[in-house]
């Protein structure tokens, strides 16, 4: 059957595209892509998960991009993006990686016991000395004026995405009592 709609469903969503509406994507050079596969032990024809080992379907970001509703200041270049798998990627979120891979987090390393844990976690600890990922300030480099503005306008959809559903739930409410299925 299908679930109830709640316009407030999509609230981290809309929080989500105000943090990546303003992170720069920065599209690797080849080589960029090769470099960072030799220094994870693959190539091309042998890239896989680097957490686990499984066939990657995506690049994670090694650092999060958000934690706490807020951008961390790192962005989307090839310094901060590894292969992962769906499994990884999503047990993961915006976890600290070297945590995360020894927690006992649903679908982590350490849970579904990887034999090469250890080596695995070597050669991330080299990508992340070798390419130490960019970080920036974006308060600062964009003005405290600007930053706020942004950050008044997510709020502002938030509260309105607040008002729509109780609108919703109103109409809804009405249509049911219509049919007879609310007294």
């Amino acid at each position: 059957m299908p679930r109830p709609v709640k316009i407030m469903g999509k609230a981290s969503s809309i929080t989500n595209g105000f943090v990546n509406g303003i992170i720069p994507v920065i599209k690797p050079t080849d080589q960029e892509i090769a470099d960072a596969l030799e220094t994870l032990g693959m190539t091309e024809d042998t890239v896989c998960c680097a957490y686990c080992g499984d066939a990657y379907t995506e690049w994670d970001h090694f650092n999060p991009l958000v934690v706490n509703k807020m951008p961390t200041g790192y962005i989307s270049e090839i310094h901060n993006l590894v292969p992962a798998c769906g499994k990884c990627n999503q047990s993961k979120g915006n976890k600290n990686w070297r945590q995360w891979m020894f927690s006992n987090a649903a679908r982590s390393p350490k849970t579904r016991n990887i034999k090469d844990l250890q080596e695995r976690v070597a050669r991330l600890e080299e990508y992340e000395r070798k390419f130490p990922a960019t970080k920036i300030n974006f308060r600062e480099i964009v003005g405290e004026d600007r930053w706020n503005t942004h950050w008044e306008n997510c709020r502002r959809i938030h509260k309105l995405m607040h008002e729509s559903q109780e609108h919703s739930d109103s109409i809804k409410n009405d249509i049911l009592k219509s049919i007879g299925k609310l007294k």
